[in-house]
């Protein structure tokens, strides 16, 4: 299959400026909410911005929950969620009090809840990573290279072996999950300039080469 990458248009997320950052890699690239475009894809993204539980009932609404279930578990087809798109890949969360996608076996919770009350919730801003587990979505990511974070929930335990890197802020959150073909950030690479340009061009080379 010819490489193609699709960015999942369910209303809630930086589709164009995703799609971008994306266009200077050597790859098609289409945002859509139908089926049958994703289907043709090597790479899917998930991004997403707001609400857990209103972000479910679009994916519901749309008709895309068993269409992306079985292009990322059956078919391990490259898969990145970034942001709320990351959380949405987490088993529930806090916000709308909602079951989620359930690929990672994690809960996105309320920051609020976990970080000192001196600390600003939501985190807005730059930050950097402490990788947990080798991968090439990180390659050539150094533990300087800051990156752009916008979140008020988040996941704060997971199982250690899916925890790809954690940051800082008040309480060490879960910066990045991985899954054999699956990952999530919860940054946004799309707004992190060169480094985030770099993770994303990372992530469509990798295609399902992921070990």
């Amino acid at each position: 299959m010819n490489r193609k990458l699709v960015i999942v248009d369910y209303g809630m997320g930086n589709l164009h400026s995703l799609k971008r950052m994306v266009s200077y890699n050597n790859i098609p690239v289409t945002i859509s909410n139908k089926a049958s475009e994703l289907l043709t894809a090597t790479h899917i993204i998930l991004p997403g911005v707001g609400h857990f539980g209103q972000a479910m009932e679009q994916l519901k609404r749309n008709e895309l929950i068993e269409v992306l279930k079985h292009l990322a578990l059956e078919e391990k087809r490259a898969f990145l969620g970034i942001c709320l798109g990351m959380q949405l890949m987490t088993s529930a969360s806090e916000e709308g009090d909602c079951e989620g996608l359930g690929w990672f076996q994690c809960n996105t919770v309320n920051l609020q809840g976990h970080t000192a009350h001196q600390i600003k919730i939501p985190h807005l801003g730059w930050n950097t990573l402490t990788v947990k587990n080798d991968h090439k979505i990180l390659a050539d990511i150094s533990a300087s290279d800051e990156m752009y974070f916008v979140h008020g929930f988040g996941v704060v335990e997971a199982m250690e072996e899916q925890v790809l890197c954690t940051t800082a802020y008040g309480v060490e959150f879960v910066s990045g999950l991985c899954k054999n073909n699956l990952v999530g950030l919860q940054f946004h690479p799309e707004k992190s300039h060169e480094n985030g340009q770099r993770i994303l061009s990372n992530f469509i080379r990798t295609c399902i080469d992921h070990e």
